[in-house]
């Protein structure tokens, strides 16, 4: 579950963590209101799960509470990369002297932690290390966690100020511990700003909390926002599907995570000869999927006004062909007599256990749009071609 900065903050506060005075807002005159109590200039933020906030114009400064109120009017509203903005941090403005980056993220690959930190913050890190990868060291962590002089060390190794050591080496420590207790991914802070007198403060946060240990964290559930979350990925977790939105054309159907990794490859691979048609979604059925996930799968995909055709993209293993074949038959059924439209191509590939009688269903049930094909290149070069007509 990724976080907004004011909720990951608030984590920060928890382990310690030096922060600037700041209030959440959801209206401009909220954020009058909190700047007036604040009673000094101060930054008006877009709270939205995504990065990029300063460059779309969701990071303003204003010098008093009317002004605030004005950037708010500016900001709330605003759509930043596909996420809308419903909510504003209010702070006061710091007085920064540098900016640093620095982050501790799960290494699934590895199996441990590794920390990140830079001299250079403020900006995106990616830039960083494709213009100065020097700049930007990383630090595997070992079973024993970060303490102090591991924390120092992390400070020395990228070559922060040395007069910030000490402070920066606490803060990495108390993240750290954020880390750990509240069982995140992801932690990071950018920018980590030593301020003009002195002081090291986290300016910004973001916080990704690992879903799997939520079951220990239950006073963390108000954090859970919808909000931001396609409405088709909200469905498909109701009804237990492995679903998640992309921004192409062609619908994605399989059976198994890395046939459908690999359908995506193959669709994205043929749409280059079709003006870039692209895989509009990753859809996973399972390995025991019935024809009921199938038509659930169906339902939702054909409901994207985004798609314009579909390749179902099946293996018989466990699932069988003619269970795949009839859930496509009852998905169609099932959307023609709520008065759905269901003129958008399907092209079908089946193969594996079942195949011949899994085809043998569709092609009597001759439904106009389904088309079948034999291969899986043939198929997604169909599918990309239908897509782009």
């Amino acid at each position: 579950m990724d976080l907004h900065e004011y909720e990951a903050k608030q984590l920060f506060g928890e382990y310690g963590v030096r922060l600037v005075e700041g209030e959440i807002a959801d209206t401009p005159d909220q954020v009058r209101l909190a700047a007036g109590r604040i009673g000094r200039k101060v930054v008006v933020k877009a709270q939205v799960k995504t990065g990029g906030r300063g460059k779309a114009g969701g990071v303003k400064v204003a010098d008093g509470p009317e002004h605030a109120r004005a950037r708010a009017e500016e900001i709330l509203g605003m759509d930043i990369k596909g996420h809308t903005v419903r909510r504003v941090l209010v702070e006061e403005a710091s007085d920064i002297a540098e900016e640093y980056y620095f982050s501790f993220l799960l290494d699934r690959a590895n199996r441990t932690f590794l920390s990140i930190c830079s001299a250079q913050g403020g900006m995106e890190i990616e830039e960083v290390a494709v213009t100065d990868p020097d700049a930007v060291v990383r630090t595997p962590v070992g079973p024993e966690g970060v303490d102090r002089a591991a924390a120092l060390e992390i400070c020395r190794a990228a070559k922060l100020p040395e007069e910030v050591h000490d402070c920066a080496a606490a803060t990495i420590v108390q993240l750290w511990e954020a880390a750990v207790g509240e069982d995140a991914t992801l932690v990071e802070v950018n920018p980590l700003v030593r301020t003009a007198d002195g002081r090291i403060i986290a300016l910004d946060g973001k916080m990704t909390l690992d879903d799997n240990a939520a079951f220990r964290h239950p006073e963390r559930v108000p954090f859970a926002d919808d909000s931001d979350t396609d409405p088709r990925e909200l469905r498909a977790v109701e009804k237990g599907l492995n679903y998640v939105k992309l921004d192409g054309e062609v619908g994605i159907i399989g059976n198994g995570a890395g046939l459908v990794m690999s359908t995506l490859d193959v669709v994205a691979y043929a749409g280059e000869e079709h003006g870039g048609v692209k895989p509009a979604n990753f859809l996973d059925i399972g390995g025991g999927a019935s024809a009921e996930i199938m038509a659930d799968g169906l339902d939702i995909i054909l409901g994207d006004p985004a798609v314009k055709s579909v390749f179902v993209n099946v293996f018989g293993g466990i699932t069988a062909c003619d269970a795949v074949a009839n859930g496509i038959v009852q998905a169609l059924e099932l959307l023609e007599s709520r008065g759905d439209d269901v003129s958008k191509p399907l092209v079908v590939r089946l193969d594996g256990n079942n195949a011949e009688l899994g085809r043998r269903i569709l092609t009597e049930r001759a439904h106009p749009a389904v088309r079948q094909v034999d291969t899986m290149d043939g198929a997604a070069a169909q599918a990309a071609e239908l897509a782009a007509a």
